[in-house]
Parts: C-alpha cells; structure tokens; sequence
C-alpha cells in the first residue's frame, strides 16, 4: 500500500494491489494537509486502521491550532503568549466563542452576563449532600455539572441558537461555582456565594478560601496568576476530553451532559493529572543532590522511573505555555513567601539539565506546563485533589466552543469510529450439558 499527493489535482492516490484510488486532499489556513477519507469505505470497502486517531482529523475547526515541532499555540490567530500577557480569562472566553476579540462594549456586556449567571440553584447545594464528604472533587464535578441539566430545562434545546448561546454563558459562569463548591465540600466548610462586583479569578478564589467568620480580599498577584492558569488550559485543539465532548455532542447530547463527559474524560491520569503527577515526583526527588540519581533512572530503559511534567505529545518544542507558566510560578512563589521552595530548586535544576543534555535533547524532552502548574497550585494553598479541577473549570470555555462549532457544522454526523475485528468468526451455540 502506498500513498502519494498530486499537488496540481489535489488528491492522494492510493494503491492495493492492482486497484488505485484518488482520494481529495484538503487544504487548512496552515497546518499539514488532510487526505479526505469519508467515502472511502464505501468507494473501496476497507476501513483505515489508525489507534488513537493520531493521524486522523475528526473535524474541520477554526477554533485552536498547534504546531507542536515549532511550539506555536494558537487561539482563533492569536498566540497564546499574547492572549496571557496582555488579556484575561473572559476576553479569551469571548474569542474562542466568537472568533474575534471583543470591543470594550462587547467586552463590557459579556461580562455583565457571566457575572450574573454564577450563582446556582438552590437546589444544588442539597444535591451536594447526596455525596460522601470524602468524595473526589472530580467525583462530584462530572456529578453536579451533569445534574445542570436537570435545573435549567430552558437551555437544552440543542436546536435553539439561543439556548445554546445560554447555556454557553451559564457553563462559563457556574462552573468556578460549583468548583469552589466541591472543594468546599471536601474539606467541610460552608459554601461561599459569588460576589459580583469581583473579577472572575477574584470571584473564584474567594469562593474556595473565604469564611464566614473573617472579611477576605483575593491577592491580586494570584488572583492574576490564576487568570493567567485558566487561559493557558481554556483549549488545546482536539485532545482526548475535547474529543469526548465532541463525540457526545454528535449524539444530539444536551451541553450540560456533553461537558460532564468532557470532565469523566479529563480526570484520567495520563490526561489531566499530569502536574499532580510532577509535583509528586519533584517531592519523591526532594532534593537537588538526589537529582544525578534520578536523571540515571530516568535514562534506564530497565526503569520503570519516568520523569513527569518533560515532553509532550504535540509539542516536540519547548510547550510555549511552559515559559509562561515558569514566570508565574516565580511570581506567586515570591510572593507567598515560597521564593526558597525546595520544589523549586529541584525543578530549577531539573529543566536546567533537561535544556543540556544531550539525552533529553534528542529526544526532546522539554519541560512542559505541567511541570511548573503544579508547584504553583500549590504554593496557593489548593490540595492535588483540586488540580484537575482547576484544569476543567479552564477548559469548560474550549469544550463549548468546540461544542458550538460542532453543532453549528452541516457536515457533522454522529460520532461512528470503526474497528479492525480479530475477535472469534461466526460459531454456533452449544448447550451448557454438552460444553467441557
């Protein structure tokens, strides 16, 4: 089998055997061209084989892009290190919705509406009782964003531009609400309703650590270090949760359920507790003299010892969120009086070494943004339990994009994955008195 384009005709040509195919190839603003496989099972009566879908593109979106040899990010043209440097969450939630940046009006009433959607029904706060008081905080995040569904039947009409514009603006809203409320809950304290004259990230910080018996005021280095936390995870293409959310959206799928699978999907490990998993590998390391011990390790193929938060599956660059994250962990470090954290040292050291080496080099092992979210998180008092809590609540704003843009698709069809069968062929039932 061997495929090859025809640039003047646009189109691959495939061969098996004696039979060839033209199939179309499809064009992006930039990224790799996309050979068109959605008749090919009917033209040729094969399906392609490809686990994981890492060579496959489900859709057609103009929402993120990735360059992951060059380290570019990108939402709707903008690079990420622009939209985290000189905007905040709500404008780069408006730009993944809309497409374009708002103008200070637009900005103004976008606001206006996420503001006065964050608080919850009242109702919920009992359903939250319905769960173990040591329950996992992602346990009761899918639980209590699927239950959404079944207090706002006003904006679950798929079909209504309208409800979907929304439910759109109560997911964003709510969900730092219920996020808070799950930590809250998890460490049994009373909830804390959102203040609408505090920014989103303020808002967010003070529902998870104020108390009713002091007065307290968000620190504005982390209420912006936080900010800059939700903009670096608001999206990142078609990943893993993105692709639930999709998935379950092509069903017809309410938003609210579609987001609570988004959340199922996320709490896996090799997905959203990679900066857990970092941070506790920098506690394992300890200290920067056990670092040569384990580098050594790390380079044993006969080691199970793998190093947490290097290397990327997209990014074959340095993860130009990584670089911004750096700056903030220094920043919220400094000051929470952390500046002399040992994690950090361990971590200062780590990536030293990570950027020399020739190990790491050539394999291009390059500390990504999980390795330094972790250590910030924690140095503002969140517990790892909360981490990828903190990672839906950002990426709430890319799921519904990515939701929106799919429904609003005329080519989009419900989600049907093939598969290569190598399981028993047709055999005939026997009765259990004559099975041995």
């Amino acid at each position: 089998m061997d495929a090859k384009t025809h640039s003047p005709a646009n189109s691959a040509q495939l061969k098996v055997g004696d039979k060839s195919w033209n199939l179309p190839v499809h064009h992006g603003t930039i990224g790799p061209d996309v050979v068109d496989l959605s008749k090919f099972y009917g033209d040729t009566g094969m399906f392609t084989y490809d686990p994981g879908f890492t060579s496959t593109a489900s859709c057609d979106s103009k929402i993120t892009y990735i360059d992951g040899d060059e380290g570019i990010l990108l939402y709707r043209g903008f690079p990420i290190e622009q939209l985290a440097e000189h905007g905040d969450f709500l404008e780069t939630c408006y730009l993944l919705i809309y497409g374009e940046l708002p103008t200070a009006a637009q900005r103004a009433d976008f606001m206006h509406r996420v503001t006065h959607h964050t608080m919850v029904h009242e109702q919920m706060s009992r359903f939250f009782q319905g769960f173990r008081r040591d329950a996992h905080p992602m346990a009761v995040m899918v639980g209590s964003v699927g239950a959404l569904s079944a207090f706002y039947h006003d904006s679950i009409d798929i079909a209504d531009p309208q409800q979907r514009l929304i439910a759109s603006i109560r997911m964003i809203a709510k969900m730092p609400t219920l996020a808070a409320m799950a930590y809250k809950y998890s460490i049994g304290q009373p909830f804390v309703y959102p203040k609408n004259d505090l920014d989103y990230a303020a808002n967010f910080l003070r529902m998870c650590f104020a108390v009713p018996t002091e007065d307290y005021k968000a620190n504005a280095v982390l209420a912006r270090a936080m900010d800059r936390i939700f903009i670096l995870h608001a999206d990142h293409e078609q990943n893993a949760s993105t692709s639930t959310v999709r998935l379950a959206g092509s069903s017809g799928a309410n938003p609210f359920a579609c987001i609570a699978a988004g959340i199922a999907c996320l709490w896996g490990p090799a997905h959203g507790g990679a900066n857990e998993a970092a941070l506790k590998m920098l506690a394992e390391i300890g200290h920067v003299d056990r670092i040569p011990e384990f580098i050594r390790r790390a380079k044993d193929p006969k080691d199970s010892f793998r190093l947490m938060g290097f290397g990327h599956r997209v990014y074959k660059n340095y993860d130009p969120r990584a670089k911004i994250m750096q700056k903030t962990c220094h920043e919220v470090l400094a000051e929470t009086g952390h500046k002399d954290d040992p994690l950090l040292g361990v971590a200062m050291e780590l990536e030293r070494i990570a950027l020399q080496d020739d190990y790491f080099v050539e394999k291009k092992l390059y500390p990504n943004i999980d390795f330094y979210s972790g250590i910030t998180l924690k140095a503002m008092s969140f517990p790892t339990t909360m981490f990828t809590v903190l990672f839906a609540l950002a990426r709430t704003v890319g799921w519904i994009a990515q939701w929106k843009e799919m429904i609003e698709d005329p080519s989009q069809k419900i989600g049907r994955p093939r598969q290569l069968y190598s399981g028993a062929t047709k055999r005939d039932y026997v009765p259990i008195s004559r099975r041995k």
